[in-house]
């Protein structure tokens, strides 16, 4: 026997505990798909190494997530994608190389033991201490489906290289051939394989030849036993000079040679063929784990101690390669799993990412309507093909017949990638806002919005759809609706809702229904059948139903089934909404780019004025695809992407969308699946990582989460202020630009003063606070921009007295500067506006000199009670409605009124215009709602007579309109 000449450098620290019977713990070891990196790890180490084997002695990339041993690592097939399982009962996965985490794919009640890629990398399997093992769709994360059928912890698993079978065998020896299409166990051989008992240093491992055909299996007489793939009959044994069990089994990427290692620490390499060992090597530990190579005649290994090293030049030069003459099995051309390619994730706005169940052996879940990343150009035309890896062909009946249906399966796809030049990234599929994927014998949602939502379940043949209303009070009854036409996508608002389903039939008919909840006539529901024309998405609106096609035709039809509009759109449509008299539609611009981001953009149109109002790029987070679009409560159109990021767009700037919420600044652990929004609030489902959408049953809760701008970290530490101050600005606008349009249509504006008059209070209140926070922070010049943005003159004067309690007189001067030339303004302001007769003119030149009086009070008068100079946490002034700063002597003196009525309490009538003086003094009167100073004054005014002890009305004055004199 040779002696050891394999060199092991340590990886990971030993365990300090024995396991059972056996020393050590058990450890990891993998090759990328060209051999540039090895990634090693330890069930007694929470962190994963990725070493670069041509320099063994530089520090290895170390990636830390996992809070307890690395049990499993598993790398996809075309080395994008690294998972790994944990003895915390987590799946992770990570981008490769680079070891960006990724996500929490699943999770165990138990510690998992086993991982393993399908040959595509489409699938995951899963499986460790609690018995199940999870198939994972790896294209959008979902459970496809759990496999049941062990007695013991799974320790290792592996998938047929023709993607038809996935081996399984416990602890106890049993292994268990699954056939992947229906989920049952074709064939359970129990005892085959050593009993491993509690030694948690070594696991019972199994392994198919490359080429598919034979399943190797650790045998109960130190020995190896080959399989049949089809019958799982004993084919033959490979029995050697090992004098312990086989506790690790490693083929060639030929299949021509066999690496075992067994308990007696020997490591023998067998010629397969010949049924003997070619070579051997005794080292000073249990050699856990290994890996052929895949480019070049090598094999790495790791013991129990968490040595690692390389056996070079494992078969003799005068045998053949390992390397040589590998089976082709169709996936040489294909790009394999491209779920972390460019940039994470995503193309699309689907993919249920919910669990089956633990007893989930029948129907698995379909792949989502979109997918959430780039397919490769092989899977696109497996797709075309019917023989997508995902379909799972149906079992072959004989050994033969698998042969030439392969063939057959080869040369058809071969000749379909000879006719693609290159793989692109793929274009967002469409999708209905507030909808999930379909999921066989569970119920889906149709929509779901912030009116009510809309469910569908199939059963035998069709689906039974089900309508509810959040506001059962006010919301109509609807009866529950036999679906015959295979509903996919639904829309719903107060008056109705609108169905449609994808093309079926001979004939390939889509079909859009409508349904109205309140009609003075029967049948007044209504469809229209589109012949060779599927819809893509339905929105409905004020007395308007819309249909997007795929032959981009926007199709507008009026509640009652009148066909009104047919429109071309630019592009492919990605999604749409409703909003009373608008419709929102966004639609592909172009093809994605090379990184892999989406060219969108959005069109609004008005449906009762055949007006288009807007139009532009739809903006997205890099990596990103669109997950829901629609409406606010208050109409403003919304966004939100995979990315976690919702934006709103705004008429400031010429037009632009400002980001409200990223959900990147709550907790990692959640998904949000957004439902709508309103000025203040975000309106969504939670759901833990790594689901993406909510389940029905049980019904799901809203959860209200407030919206925030993305600011940067300030050098105040006022980053809730100044968000606060940013959402303030931005609801003012929002109220403006509403009475704007009021005004326009000749409707009252009144309605909005007490909204606008408290936007502005509170606006105060927080600029307030800014103050405070830069005087305590020496950011004195900002102070001085902050007070030119109050909005109340009692504010500024709040301002005056919190800087004379903090001790800043020359800051108490510059904002009585500030004070005093806003009253000059408004002073000219009025004047300009007054009627041109002498009496009028007193009350003003009164007021300016009332003004000055009031100004150099106010800085006198520091021994008034201010807020604390230490921690000065100002609180919102004791606003209080304004009486006019102005009034005519008793003696017939006319005053000003503004035409929208002021809120003010009862004042004493001033005996003449000398009096007017005291006003100044009297700051219990003066009001804390004075015309904005900084808007035009208007020429609407009304003359009228102050009569003794006159009420006036108690409406707050519009904050926007044009003030005129008071």
């Amino acid at each position: 026997m040779k002696v050891r000449s394999v060199k092991l450098r340590e990886a990971h620290k030993a365990s300090s505990s024995n396991n059972g019977r056996g020393g050590g713990s058990f450890c990891s070891v993998v090759w990328d798909q060209q051999a540039h990196h090895l990634v090693t790890a330890s069930s007694s180490d929470p962190s994963i190494s990725i070493h670069d084997p041509l320099l063994p002695s530089s520090a290895p990339r170390i990636l830390r997530h996992h809070r307890d041993g690395v049990t499993a690592i598993a790398i996809s097939p075309n080395s994008t994608c690294l998972a790994s399982g944990s003895i915390d009962h987590s799946v992770k996965l990570y981008k490769f190389p680079g070891g960006e985490f990724e996500t929490n794919i699943t999770r165990f009640t138990l510690p998992i033991r086993a991982l393993a890629f399908n040959r595509s990398g489409s699938m995951l399997a899963a499986a460790g201490d609690d018995e199940g093992i999870k198939l994972i769709n790896t294209i959008d994360g979902s459970i496809a489906r759990v496999l049941k059928g062990h007695k013991g912890p799974v320790t290792g698993l592996a998938f047929d290289p023709k993607s038809e079978y996935l081996a399984s065998v416990d602890s106890t020896g049993t292994v268990i051939f699954w056939e992947l299409q229906s989920g049952v166990a074709l064939h359970t051989l129990k005892g085959v394989a050593p009993d491993i008992g509690l030694d948690l240093s070594v696991m019972n491992v199994i392994s198919w030849s490359p080429d598919g055909e034979t399943l190797a299996v650790p045998g109960l007489r130190n020995d190896v036993v080959m399989y049949d793939r089809d019958t799982a009959e004993k084919l033959f044994t490979l029995r050697g000079d090992h004098i312990q069990p086989i506790c690790f089994l490693s083929w060639s990427p030929n299949g021509k040679y066999l690496a075992t290692s067994g308990l007696d620490r020997q490591v023998l390499i067998w010629d397969v063929d010949r049924k003997q060992d070619i070579d051997r090597q005794k080292f000073d530990d249990k050699i856990c784990c290994m890996a052929w190579k895949p480019i070049g005649n090598a094999l790495a290994i790791i013991d129990v101690m968490g040595k690692y090293g390389i056996w070079e030049s494992v078969v003799p030069s005068s045998m053949k390669s390992p390397t040589e003459d590998i089976p082709n099995l169709n996936s040489k051309n294909s790009n394999g799993l491209l779920f972390f390619d460019e940039e994470e994730e995503d193309l699309s706005a689907s993919g249920s990412l919910s669990d089956l169940g633990e007893g989930s052996h029948g129907e698995s879940e379909p792949p989502s309507r979109k997918r959430l990343r780039k397919p490769s150009a092989y899977e696109e035309n497996l797709e075309e093909n019917g023989n997508d890896e995902w379909s799972l062909r149906p079992k072959v009946e004989s050994h033969k017949k698998a042969n030439r249906i392969e063939k057959e399966s080869l040369n058809n796809r071969n000749e379909g990638l000879r006719s693609i030049t290159s793989a692109r990234p793929k274009m967002q599929e469409s999708f209905q806002p507030g909808a999930t994927p379909v999921q066989p014998g569970k119920r889906s949602f149709l929509c779901y919005n912030m009116v009510g939502s809309i469910t569908t379940i199939e059963h035998d043949g069709y689906s039974h759809i089900e309508i509810d209303f959040h506001d059962t009070g006010s919301g109509p009854r609807v009866p529950s609706m036999t679906d015959h036409f295979g509903f996919t996508m639904a829309a719903l608002n107060e008056n109705g809702s609108v169905f449609a389903n994808p093309c079926k039939g001979e004939k390939s008919m889509s079909t859009l229904m409508y349904r109205p909840f309140s009609t003075w006539a029967n049948n007044s529901e209504w469809s229209m059948r589109l012949e060779g024309e599927e819809v893509k998405a339905v929105a409905l609106g004020t007395a308007w139903v819309a249909a997007i096609t795929s032959f981009n035709f926007l199709r507008i039809f009026s509640e009652s089934g009148l066909q009104r509009h047919i429109l071309s759109l630019n592009g492919p449509v990605v999604t749409a909404s409703g909003f009373k008299d608008e419709l929102a539609i966004v639609t592909h611009a172009c093809d994605c780019l090379p990184s892999n981001d989406q060219m969108l953009e959005f069109t609004v149109f008005n449906i009762s004025t055949g007006t288009q109002s807007l139009k532009g790029r739809l903006p997205l987070t890099p990596g990103s695809h669109l997950a829901w679009f629609g409406f606010s409560e208050e109409g403003q159109l919304s966004s939100y992407d995979s990315k976690g990021v919702l934006r709103v767009y705004t008429s400031q700037y010429g037009g632009n969308w400002l980001p409200l919420f990223s959900a990147s600044k709550e907790k990692s652990d959640e998904n949000y699946w957004v439902v709508g929004l309103n000025a203040s609030k975000l309106f969504c489902i939670v759901c833990k990582k790594p689901e993406l959408f909510p389940q029905v049953m049980p019904k799901p809760v809203l959860t209200l989460l407030n919206l925030s701008f993305p600011v940067a970290s300030s050098d105040l530490g006022a980053e809730a202020l100044e968000n606060e101050f940013i959402l303030n600005n931005m609801h003012l606008l929002q109220i403006q630009k509403r009475m704007e349009e009021m005004a326009g249509a000749g409707l009252d504006t009144t309605s909005l003063d007490d909204e606008a008059f408290n936007t502005e209070a509170a606006q105060d209140r927080c600029i307030l606070r800014l103050i405070a926070s830069c005087c305590n922070g020496d950011k004195l010049v900002r102070a001085i921009e902050l007070v030119k943005l109050l909005s109340l003159e009692k504010s500024v004067k709040g301002a005056i007295k919190l800087v004379t309690a903090l001790k800043l007189p020359n800051l108490a001067e510059r904002f009585n500067s500030v004070l005093e030339e806003r009253l000059l303004n408004e002073a000219k302001g009025m004047k300009q506006t007054t009627l041109p007769s002498s009496s009028g003119d007193a009350p003003v030149m009164a007021n300016v000199a009332v003004s000055k009086t009031v100004v150099s009070s106010e800085t006198s008068k520091t021994s008034e009670t201010v807020i604390s100079s230490s921690t000065p946490k100002l609180t919102a002034p004791l606003f209080t409605k304004k009486a006019k700063s102005q009034e005519g002597a008793k003696g017939g003196i006319k005053k000003t009124e503004q035409k929208h009525d002021i809120d003010k309490e009862k004042v004493d009538e001033v005996k003449n215009a000398g009096e007017a003086r005291k006003i100044g003094e009297m700051s219990q009167i003066q009001t804390d709602h004075p015309s904005n100073p900084f808007i035009k004054s208007s020429n609407k005014q009304e003359v009228k007579k102050v009569g003794e002890n006159q009420v006036q009305s108690h409406r707050p004055s519009n904050p926007f309109l044009k003030s005129s004199v008071k």
